[in-house]
C-alpha cells in the first residue's frame, strides 16, 4: 500500500503492527507502535538498520514522558517546556517496560514531541508512542517529501501520510541528559539556545555518550560518490559531467548538472536533502558540494554534509 492514507487508516495499520510513514517538521519518519517489538523489527527489516541502533519515540505531549523515561532531571523539564513541540530529541534514562527494540539494548531512550500538525494528529489519534527513524534505507538521504519515501522503498513502501515539504529539512538536534549534558547531533535547536537553558553543554566526542540515531561517521549519503570541495577548487577545475551544488551560479563551460545553493543556513537546510536527491538521480560520476561556512548557524548542515561525504571514503573518487 503506497497511496496517501487518512489518519484513521494509519492508526489501524499501527494498531495491527504495521508501518506508516508520516511527516514531522524535520524529516519524514517510518513509524511503528513503540510498545511492539515485532512492529519495531519491521522497521529494522525494511530499512536494513542494525538492530543495536536505537530509534526515537515520538509522543504527543509532555504528560506522556513519564511512561517512557524515569529519573528525569529538572534540566530536561526546562528544555522540554521551552522547545517542545519542536525539532529536539532528548536522551533520558529509560523507564521500566520500555522495549529493548526501541533502545538498542541501552538503559536510555530517545524521546521527541514533534510540532508538525499531521504528526500531532496521528500521535493523538493513536494514543501512544510511535517509534520512528527517518523513512529511508539505512545510511541514505532522509526524505523531506512524501514522494521521497515512495521513491526510496518502491513497491515495499508503507502507507504514507501526506504533509508537504518538511519545514526544517534536517533531523532533530539530539542531546543526552543521562549525566552531564552532551550534544550528540546538531540541529535546528542550536548550541546557543541549549546553553541558555541548561548552562554549559559539551559536544560529544566520536563514540562518546549513548548510541543515538544518525550519529555514525558515515550517514545521509547519496548512491553517487560525493565530495566536499572548496570554493577555490570549484573555480579551478570541475570534472567533466560532475553534478554540482554550489553557492555560485553555473559557469558557461560546465557540462553537467549544476544547482545553485542558497546562502541562508535555514533555507539551505530546508532544501539540502531534496537537492541531494535531485543530483543523485542524474547518476553523474561524482557529486561535488561546496563547503559551507565554519560558523555556528551552519553546524547542522556541516554535520550532515560531512557524514554524507564520509560514506564515500574508500571509493575511487573520494
Amino acid at each position: 500500500m503506497t497511496e496517501a492514507t487518512s489518519i484513521g487508516d494509519a492508526v489501524k495499520v499501527l494498531r495491527a503492527g504495521g508501518l506508516v510513514a508520516f511527516p514531522t517538521e524535520t524529516v519524514y519518519g517510518l513509524g511503528a507502535n513503540a510498545r511492539s517489538p515485532a512492529a519495531i523489527a519491521r522497521i529494522y527489516a525494511l530499512k536494513g538498520r542494525p538492530s543495536n541502533h536505537p530509534v526515537i519515540v515520538h509522543l504527543a505531549e509532555l504528560s506522556d514522558i513519564g511512561e517512557w523515561a524515569m529519573d528525569i532531571p529538572p534540566a530536561a523539564w526546562r528544555l522540554a517546556q521551552s522547545v517542545w513541540p519542536g525539532p529536539l530529541t532528548m536522551i533520558l534514562k529509560r523507564a521500566a517496560g520500555v522495549p529493548e527494540a526501541v533502545t538498542g539494548g541501552q538503559d536510555s531512550v530517545g524521546i521527541r514531541i514533534p510540532s508538525h500538525p499531521v504528526a500531532q494528529a496521528l500521535l493523538r489519534a493513536f494514543g501512544g508512542g510511535i517509534a520512528a527513524p527517518s523513512a529511508n534505507r539505512y545510511g541514505r538521504i532522509s526524505p523531506t517529501e512524501a514522494g521521497h519515501v515512495r521513491e526510496e522503498f518502491g513497491v515495499d513502501s508503507p502507507p504514507v501520510l501526506e504533509g508537504g515539504a518538511c519545514e526544517v529539512g534536517l533531523e532533530s538536534t539530539i542531546i543526552s541528559l543521562v549525566g552531564e549534558p552532551l550534544l550528540l547531533r546538531p540541529g535546528a535547536v542550536g548550541l546557543d539556545r541549549l546553553e541558555a537553558l541548561l548552562g554549559p553543554v559539551r559536544r560529544a566526542r566520536p563514540g562518546e555518550g549513548p548510541r543515538a540515531p544518525g550519529t555514525t561517521v558515515a550517514h545521509y549519503a547519496p548512491v553517487t560518490p560525493m565530495r566536499l570541495v572548496s570554493s577555490d577548487d570549484l573555480a579551478s577545475a570541475v570534472p567533466a559531467g560532475a553534478a554540482v551544488y554550489a553557492f555560485r551560479g553555473r559557469p558557461p563551460d560546465h557540462t553537467g548538472v549544476w544547482l545553485q545553493a542558497p546562502g541562508d543556513p535555514v533555507r539551505y537546510g530546508h532544501e539540502l536533502y531534496a537537492r541531494m536527491r535531485e543530483l543523485d538521480r542524474v547518476r553523474a560520476p561524482v557529486i561535488l558540494i561546496e563547503t559551507v561556512p565554519q560558523t555556528a548557524p551552519w553546524d547542522a548542515v556541516r554535520d550532515r554534509l560531512a557524514r554524507a561525504a564520509a560514506a564515500c571514503v574508500g571509493d575511487e573518487l573520494a
